[in-house]
């Protein structure tokens, strides 16, 4: 099949006039300042399906209380429709066996589609109880060999786990590393100190930046400032205008750049779903607005989709717009060790692409090269 775009996006730059080919569900060829001829022509800005490595439910479903492949297909499906066409899904911290019961999930999803499913991210249950936020204190704990076991699994595709390095040694970190997880730190009340022995133990990036973790201040820089000073380390943001405020986001954008900054949801079932609230074992969590809140008013992931948090980084934030689109497509998926799969559109990679309007809105998606929309 054969496209042609007056607008693309091919995961760095904005090209003009681009034709491009599908054959078996991958793009085989792309071509700018060509002409229409005989292809189909595809209105608005053609863009790669964004990459949201941090995903814990959508489509009105929870990965936690129902870890299973129906669920991850729910919510791969839902968030198709605002222009994610890979999500790693995330398994908040819990107990082993939800754990278990969520890689053989991933393991059957994977298989299916990887595209779609990548891989897996278990944030926590690893983690500090003073940055806990809605994280169950009764399954927060020690990494041991069973959940190390977890980890390693060879069936999950990408595997990535959010740690507080003040619960998981260096040696500790390492060893995942060596065995093929990609660390990040997260629900940390670490110095900074402790921070980057967790960086050059080999941890990569930061859950979402400024939210559950140790703030920068004057004599300490805590999480924040030592992920904000390392240049090779990643960090996700959550850009809702709720969970950071504009200006702490912009100086987290200006400060690592578009090839480092990734833009995510943290996602809750609600999402991209007309849901009012979810369970999480055993607590109702309600849909506030454009927040998630537990009864105590502590924020409890987001409402937030992709297509929202480009909107919001491009027309609010003000950041250009080849930037915007390269942090929820080829940055994360640079992250994730995919740049050949996903978060492009060249030869090889997956035919998982969008439309976008003037004002960022999805207007019709592919997957495979087949259009869903």
């Amino acid at each position: 099949m054969r496209y042609f775009a007056p607008q693309l996006f091919d995961g760095t730059t904005l090209l003009s006039d681009v034709s491009f080919d599908i054959e078996n569900g991958k793009v085989s060829s792309l071509t700018p300042n060509s002409e229409a001829g005989e292809a189909t022509v595809l209105n608005g800005l053609v863009s790669p399906a964004m990459v949201d490595i941090q995903v814990n439910g959508g489509g009105g479903v929870q990965f936690n209380e129902a870890p299973t492949p129906e669920t991850l297909k729910q919510m791969a499906d839902a968030y198709l429709t605002v222009g994610t066409g890979s999500i790693m899904p995330t398994l908040i911290t819990d107990d082993l066996e939800v754990m278990k019961r969520g890689a053989d999930a991933i393991a059957i999803a994977h298989a299916d589609n990887s595209a779609a499913i990548p891989g897996v991210h278990f944030e926590g249950p690893h983690l500090s109880q003073a940055k806990k936020g809605m994280h169950s204190s009764s399954f927060i704990r020690p990494l041991t060999d069973e959940e190390f076991a977890v980890f390693t699994r060879k069936d999950l595709g990408v595997v990535l786990v959010t740690v507080a390095p003040e619960m998981v040694s260096p040696e500790d970190i390492t060893r995942l590393v060596d065995a093929g997880v990609i660390v990040s730190v997260g629900h940390t009340n670490a110095d900074s100190e402790t921070c980057l022995r967790a960086f050059d133990a080999g941890a990569t990036s930061a859950t979402h930046l400024y939210n559950a973790m140790s703030a920068l201040n004057s004599r300490e820089p805590g999480v924040v400032g030592s992920a904000l000073y390392r240049d090779d380390i990643y960090c996700g943001l959550i850009v809702d205008h709720q969970h950071v405020h504009p200006i702490s986001a912009s100086l987290a954008i200006r400060l690592k750049g578009d090839d480092k900054l990734m833009l995510i949801t943290d996602a809750m079932a609600p999402a991209a779903s007309d849901a009012d609230h979810f369970m999480y074992q055993g607590i109702k969590v309600l849909r506030q607005g454009p927040t998630l809140k537990l009864a105590d008013g502590t924020l409890a992931g987001s409402v937030l989709t992709m297509e929202e948090a480009i909107q919001h980084t491009h027309f609010d934030l003000g950041f250009p717009l080849d930037s915007v689109l390269k942090m929820a497509t080829a940055t994360p998926a640079a992250f994730l060790g995919l740049s050949d799969a996903l978060g492009a559109l060249k030869p090889g990679a997956a035919a998982n692409f969008i439309t976008l309007d003037d004002e960022l809105g999805v207007t019709a998606y592919w997957r495979d090269g087949q259009r869903m929309s």
